[in-house]
């Protein structure tokens, strides 16, 4: 795999710290968790192919074998507000120091430095911070967040995962580690850099949610069927929306310009009227294999079945049966190879971790006999 041979530390959090430790974990990287004692483990269950270490960081013996972990890894991924790390002595000053080669991924809501770097927040709020939310919701109606997946997952997990790709390939020419400031607030503003570059160019002139695409334009939205399902419209180009309009047995002489904007709204009446004729399976057989970017909405019951899918085999089953996509993107000669086994428990690793790292068993046994580490002992049920 991609990944083969890189040791990340991965210090526990919520969702997107995980999810950046499991995207390198299903790329073949060795990601080692830690948990705080007595901790659920990660709530997120992102946990897919790591190991866990349960280790007290908040005394001094705790960090030191933090630190003595670090200065063998590649990567360190640590999700906390500014300062928390340096006042663990775990900054990257230190752990820099003794391992030069160290990169140090610091994932946080509003990033290291500014007044709100030291403040608590979720999605919802890097959303409205980066001005993207402004931007997201039905005319009429107030912003919404579309789930917690733009700021935590894509300009979160993701651009601090590529972060960490950028500098572990700058380091095969430098030799050198750095530290990644990689914040969700800014990072869901770099994925909005297509809003900003088109601001002058008529796309978002309307109020939200009547411009083209918003949801304002009747054939950039989705519809009800007949039996409560939905079906996507995107239909976009002329030559496309041609095809919307056979499909939905309209006659395109009968109807306004695609683009006349005062006409969207009655155009929308006319497509909903002609969607709630027919089931969302009777559009699918309409549609299909045309080009009129016309799609059903398939649920979390349905994606897995949907032929399309199978064959390319989109969605993968772990050992307890549940579904989840394959990682993404394919590569065609070192593709990731998740694990299918269940995520760890916190400290079920720990002391294979410590030996890994040179610690002796007097040392492992003198550490959790002294609540500095935890270990989970797996038994057999008879």
């Amino acid at each position: 795999m991609a990944l083969r041979g890189v040791r990340v530390v991965e210090l526990a959090g919520l969702a997107p710290g995980p999810f950046c430790g499991m995207i390198l974990a299903d790329f073949g990287a060795q990601v080692m968790r830690v948990d705080r004692l007595g901790s659920r483990g990660d709530i997120s269950h992102l946990g897919r192919g790591k190991r866990s270490i349960a280790v007290d960081l908040k005394q001094p013996r705790g960090a030191a074998v933090l630190r003595r972990l670090c200065a063998g890894v590649d990567v360190v991924l640590e999700p906390f507000r500014s300062g928390v790390m340096e006042k663990l002595q775990l900054g990257p000053e230190i752990l820099q120091q003794v391992n030069p080669k160290l990169i140090y991924a610091r994932l946080s809501g509003f990033g290291q430095t500014g007044r709100f770097s030291g403040v608590a927040g979720h999605d919802i709020n890097y959303l409205a911070l980066s001005g993207v939310l402004s931007k997201i919701g039905r005319s009429g109606e107030n912003p919404y967040a579309p789930l917690n997946l733009l700021a935590d997952f894509g300009g979160g997990s993701l651009v601090c995962a590529l972060g960490i790709m950028m500098a572990l390939f700058e380091r095969t020419r430098t030799g050198k580690g750095q530290v990644i400031d990689a914040n969700m607030v800014e990072g869901t503003a770099y994925l909005s850099s297509f809003l900003w570059k088109t601001h002058k160019v008529g796309l978002w002139d309307q109020p939200r949610g009547q411009n083209l695409l918003d949801g304002g334009a009747p054939f950039y939205t989705t519809y009800r069927t007949a039996d409560g399902e939905f079906m996507a419209v995107g239909a976009l180009e002329p030559q496309f929306y041609e095809l919307l309009i056979k499909g939905l047995g309209l006659n395109s002489a009968e109807l306004p310009n695609q683009m006349s904007v005062a006409d969207w709204p009655e155009m929308k009446k006319k497509f909903a009227l002609a969607f709630a004729k027919k089931t969302k399976a009777e559009w699918c057989q309409i549609f299909e294999g045309t080009d009129a970017c016309v799609t059903p909405v398939l649920t979390f019951e349905e994606v897995a079945h949907h032929d399309h899918h199978k064959e390319r085999g989109s969605f993968i089953s772990d050992e307890e049966q549940g579904v989840s996509p394959r990682p993404a993107p394919l590569l065609s000669s070192t593709p990731a190879t998740p694990s299918f086994r269940r995520d760890p428990f916190v400290g079920e690793h720990t002391e294979d971790i410590l030996k890994e790292f040179g610690f002796s068993q007097e040392e492992i046994d003198q550490l959790n006999s002294d609540k500095i580490i935890e270990i989970h002992e797996l038994r057999a049920n008879l």
